[in-house]
Order: structure tokens, then sequence, then C-alpha cells
């Protein structure tokens, strides 16, 4: 019964999109964990329900609603780095939590839609779709080719 199981195309689909992901996640990781910002992470998620939101009241699409949060936020994180009153793992809990209550909060003024707050924090990794797979997958094409051209900056600027 368990080989019918680990053979089925929504696993297989999972299993792919899960290594890809992992496989862009270490190099990333290093970097991230080695500059101090384990936290950046949680705080792009949490972005990424206003993202939905905004994406949904907007009409637009919500990738495209994501993807800007997610990058509006890093920006912001960027200019609010320039001051020194603050850690950086400070500025980082501040994002995350504003952008979760900003999430939560549009979520709330869409009375149309009805949708599962926690599925879209958590995702499902057996829902993924051969599309899913592509942009993980090529994504991370661009990802790692953009690591490995900048290698020796990216090491300098975190060690120094």
């Amino acid at each position: 019964m368990t080989m019918t199981i680990l053979s089925e195309p929504f696993f297989i689909r999972a299993l792919i999109a899960g290594l890809g992901v992992a496989a862009i996640a270490g190099p990333i990781g290093c970097f991230i964990v080695w500059r101090r910002m384990a936290y950046f992470g949680e705080t792009l998620a949490h972005a990424s329900l206003l993202g939905v939101g905004l994406g949904l009241l907007f009409g637009i699409d919500l990738t495209l609603g994501v993807i800007a949060t997610t990058l509006a936020v890093a920006v912001a994180l960027l200019a609010l780095r320039s001051q020194r009153e603050l850690a950086t793992d400070t500025l980082l809990g501040i994002l995350s939590h504003g952008a979760l209550a900003a999430g939560i909060v549009v979520a709330s003024l869409l009375t149309w839609v009805r949708f599962d707050l926690m599925s879209l924090l958590f995702g499902d990794i057996l829902t993924v779709s051969t599309g899913d797979i592509l942009w993980v997958w090529l994504g991370g094409v661009v990802v790692m080719s953009g690591i490995a051209f900048l290698w020796r900056d990216l090491l300098a600027l975190t060690v120094h």
C-alpha cells in the first residue's frame, strides 16, 4: 500500500517542489544566518499574507501581489537599517508583525471572499501544480546563478 502512495502524481510533484526549495534555501540560508537575519524568511512569509489580501482587494494576480508586497517590505528593511538605533532583528520583528496585522485587517475587509488564513500562511505542499514546480526550479536557477556570479562580493560583505 505504501508503494502506491509514493507513486501518486501529487506526491511526486510535492517531492520535486520540496527538493527544489531545499536546494535553493541552503545557500541563501547560509548568508541570511551569517548576517544575523534569520527572522527574514518569517517576515516575508507574514508580509505575503498582506500581498494576498491586497491582490484580492485590487483584483490582481495573487502572485504579483505577494511579490510586490515582499519586495516593499525588503526595501523598507534596507531603508530602516540605515539608522543605528534599532537592531536588525528588532526591525524584522516590527515589519513582520506589522505586515501580518495589516494583512489580517485587509483580509477582514474582504467580506465577499472566503478563504482559510491557515492555508494561506502555511500552504500545502501536496497541492503544488506543475506550474508551481516550474516557478520553483526556474526561479531557483535565476537565484543560484546570481549567487554564483556575486559569490565573492556576498561573502566579503557578509564577513565584513
